[in-house]
């Protein structure tokens, strides 16, 4: 069975994942650590369960899920890993925030990604897999990471509840969008959906929506 905890991190209050099992082995989900504080939550949280990190998984790579991972490499060791289509966002986090905020936040430069994946790829920690499901639209190289055994998934900015991510940042697509929440609304009703930011939901909810909109 897993075990989600949820932290609410940075001002634009991106949701951060430890994700782990009864064997002790845990990914951690979109460290979008700003503050030095909001770190030391999660790895006080890591630490406190005697949790092992294994992965470090990003479902995009806009600045703002992204900021912490040297605080990960720092404390743990581990480098971030996600799909390769979005490694140049990831190389250039300092000028994504400088042109959304308008200022130079002074980001720290991030560690190299450890590993790129694509459609149809899985990651393994404890007794679980997760299955890469590519759903470009926000970003070119979204992810969402899908655990059917638990009926779960993490959609990042894809799908949130009742409504989507934007597709007019750099490398939005609107047709991609469509195509990647069609998608998702074919999955288990019963399925949880884990966003990037608010509260959790499931498809059932959130498939009528998305069929109500695209007539589907």
């Amino acid at each position: 069975m897993l075990n989600i905890r949820t932290f609410t991190v940075n001002p634009l209050e991106v949701n951060a994942y430890v994700v782990s099992d009864e064997t002790g082995e845990a990914v951690l989900i979109d460290p979008g650590c700003f503050a030095e504080a909001e770190w030391n939550d999660i790895a006080q949280y890591i630490n406190s369960q005697h949790l092992t990190l294994k992965h470090c998984l990003l479902t995009h790579m806009h600045f703002d899920h992204i900021m912490g991972c040297h605080l990960l490499q720092r404390d743990f060791g581990l480098q971030p890993e996600g799909h390769g289509d979005d490694a140049p966002l990831y190389k250039a986090v300092g000028n994504q925030a400088r042109q959304f905020f308008g200022i130079n936040l002074n980001i720290h430069v991030q560690p190299p990604l450890a590993k790129c994946y694509n459609e149809g790829d899985a990651v393994a920690f404890g007794s679980h897999t997760f299955a890469i499901l590519h759903t470009p639209g926000h970003s070119p190289g979204c992810v969402c990471y899908y655990c059917p055994e638990e009926h779960c998934i993490f959609t990042g900015d894809t799908l949130f509840r009742g409504s989507m991510g934007r597709t007019d940042l750099q490398g939005g697509n609107d047709s991609q969008m469509i195509s990647s929440l069609l998608r998702l609304a074919t999955l288990p009703e019963q399925t949880t959906v884990y966003p990037g930011h608010g509260p959790a939901t499931n498809i059932a909810n959130e498939r009528t929506w998305i069929q109500a909109v695209y007539n589907r």
